[in-house]
């Protein structure tokens, strides 16, 4: 197997203040956990390049980009942020940042299908699946999943592709930009009631949304992988699965109040790389998104990946 690392030193530069648990150092707790697993010369480490402007627009609003790209402090103005909401700001590097996160989903989007790589993980940040085609929220800027996934389909012609996100927040953005989409299957759990307090209305025939209480533990995701997601993705036969892949489910993240393990983020990636070799040529991108507790996320990174290059 290849399994490509993607990330750039951009990502580490966008920050929206010393309180803020989406931090920088987050990528470097998963670069420090892939050291000490020693699994980091097994993989094929790529810097990710800038995504541009027409690739962010297959998702995003003109307006949506605008605010972003116009909006950011000068990079003379360290420390100075621009709020687009309670917890989401702009710094003078947001911009570059955010365009590596989702260049680096395209990029290993175009990868994956020319055969270059069996899979890869994008460990990018700002993450993506709140973001809507509308508007920046929830520590998000652009989808990097959803531009990847419109990029696959409609610059590489597949026809069906799979969204699945194990983040402990629904991924409103992604929902909105495919609800109804007959080409996109998501599939997703989170907890209920929880922000973003939606997914749990009447969503489309193609998003199969599974709400769960606080303190589920890993014996209740599994199971509705079993009951909910594997008839679905089995159903739609995807060419290609993309995974908004957050960890602060983790029991040891305060973020939410789950309590899953390595082990079970290691099972469920099996359970996904099962249906992408059954139909998508094995073809997955993975993209961080949340995971706030520094060891919990660099462990459960290193457990997702080394079912991605079948290290175990």
């Amino acid at each position: 197997m290849t399994t490509a690392f993607y990330t750039h030193a951009d990502c580490k530069r966008h920050e929206m203040g010393s309180w803020h648990p989406e931090c920088p150092e987050r990528l470097q707790a998963i670069e420090d956990q892939l050291i000490a697993s020693r699994i980091d010369s097994l993989l094929d480490y790529r810097e990710a390049p800038a995504a541009d402007e027409a690739e962010l627009a297959r998702v995003h609003s003109a307006d949506a980009i605008y605010r972003i790209r116009e909006n950011c402090p000068t990079a003379s103005s360290e420390y100075t942020y621009f709020p687009l909401d309670a917890d989401t700001s702009l710094n003078a590097y947001t911009w570059r940042a955010s365009l590596r996160a989702a260049g680096a989903a395209v990029a290993a989007t175009d990868a994956v299908i020319a055969g270059e790589l069996d899979n890869a993980f994008c460990s990018v940040r700002p993450p993506g699946h709140h973001a809507t085609p509308t508007d920046a929220m929830g520590f998000c800027m652009f989808n990097n999943v959803a531009i990847a996934a419109k990029h696959a389909m409609e610059v590489h012609g597949l026809k069906r592709v799979a969204i699945v996100d194990f983040d402990v927040h629904h991924g409103n953005g992604t929902e909105a930009a495919f609800s109804g989409d007959p080409r996109v299957l998501m599939v997703s759990f989170f907890q209920h009631p929880f922000y973003p307090y939606s997914g749990t209305g009447h969503p489309s025939h193609n998003m199969v949304n599974v709400p769960v209480p606080a303190h589920s533990y890993g014996d209740v995701v599994r199971q509705l992988v079993m009951d909910k997601w594997l008839p679905a993705l089995h159903e739609h036969q995807p060419e290609m699965i993309f995974i908004s892949a957050g960890f602060d489910a983790h029991r040891e993240d305060d973020m939410g109040q789950m309590g899953l393990v390595e082990a079970d983020y290691a099972w469920i990636t099996r359970k996904i790389m099962d249906v992408a070799k059954t139909y998508a040529k094995g073809r997955i991108v993975s993209c961080l998104e949340g995971g706030y507790n520094m060891s919990a996320l660099g462990r459960s990174v290193v457990a997702h990946i080394k079912v991605l290059a079948e290290l175990e």
